[in-house]
């Protein structure tokens, strides 16, 4: 895809010199937080599938490395601060903390944005939505993937199941970014891989981003598991209404079938990633109650930066405006 328009000093600092063979990257800080997160996103991307006539090698170039680091650390940091810091918990209590941190999270529907696309979206604001998501979707499960090497035994097997089932169990057709690309398509907005980045604010580009820094960083595996835990066990309800809202809205099978598949298998992963995937892992590390920690860290920032999200989408449209920055 092509490098996004830049919002700040430091994401021109990198189109710029991406634009260019690799070479020292100069130091530059991120003025706001679209700056920040673009500028991530941009870094981040390099491990995916990279940018149009971007020289492969800027992807562990070091003083771009260097200058990911900066922003890792302040992205870090802001997130630490976001969320409460949780008490150790045994392993056997792991599932346990778990879904007591997703039902404190548990706001009632017309305080969500999933609620609202149910019962009220128009259909304009149904695919601003999905412009949003799509950052995320069109390469789903591919961040978490990064954990599958750096996990062992029972955690290891149980993050290779839920994600056979994201990559369709084998069948290109049934992977799920596959399925939320035909949705894309069905309701007329374009499903080219990266296209809408320059349309989505910050607060959307962070929910892939989280993923990515925790993915990335073997330190963070902990925190990766756990965000793919809340992830999963907060997804089935959402889902199911977005699948409302889109049939209310006049959508089809074709259209629909993305959020029917993630009512089905979000509901059977949610158990495997709770109590086998989070469970194993912190039962196979050495420091128990520090794994524990990081688990319930990174299940509390994908609740708070999806809420964030959510948040953002449902102001905007409560004040009848778009919730992209370039409004379609």
């Amino acid at each position: 895809m092509r490098l996004p328009e830049p919002r700040g000093p430091v994401s021109a600092t990198l189109v710029d010199a991406l634009r260019r063979a690799p070479h020292a990257v100069p130091a530059a800080e991120a003025t706001d937080d679209e700056d920040l997160q673009l500028a991530l996103f941009i870094c981040y991307e390099l491990h995916y599938r990279g940018w149009h006539q971007v020289d492969p090698a800027w992807e562990w170039d070091p003083s771009l490395l260097a200058l990911r680091a900066g922003l890792e650390q302040r992205f870090e940091t802001g997130l630490r601060d976001l969320v409460d810091e949780h008490e150790p918990v045994a392993v056997a209590e792991v599932p346990r903390a778990l879904a007591a941190l997703v039902a404190a999270d548990d706001r009632p529907p017309n305080a969500t944005a999933s609620g609202y696309l149910q019962r009220h979206a128009t259909r304009e604001q149904f695919i601003e939505f999905v412009v949003h998501r799509s950052v995320y979707h069109l390469k789903e499960a591919d961040p978490h993937t990064w954990g599958i090497p750096r996990l062992a035994g029972r955690a290891k097997a149980a993050l290779i199941e839920i994600q056979l089932d994201e990559y369709g169990g084998g069948r290109p057709e049934r992977m799920h970014a596959e399925l939320f690309r035909s949705m894309m398509d069905s309701i007329g907005i374009d499903s080219t891989y990266g296209v809408h980045v320059d349309a989505v604010p910050a607060v959307t580009l962070a929910t892939s981003n989280l993923i990515s820094l925790f993915g990335l960083h073997r330190r963070l595996r902990g925190a990766l598991v756990g965000h793919l835990a809340a992830f999963e066990m907060t997804s089935s309800i959402p889902n199911r209404r977005y699948r409302d809202g889109l049939r209310r809205l006049g959508g089809g099978h074709t259209a629909t079938r993305f959020f029917d598949e993630h009512v089905e298998a979000d509901a059977v992963h949610e158990q495997i990633a709770a109590v086998d995937l989070c469970g194993g892992f912190v039962a196979a590390e050495e420091d128990q109650k520090a794994a524990a920690v990081d688990v319930l860290f990174g299940a509390a920032c994908c609740l708070a930066v999806d809420a964030a999200a959510s948040d953002h989408m449902l102001n905007a449209w409560h004040a009848g405006r778009s919730s992209l920055r370039t409004p379609r």
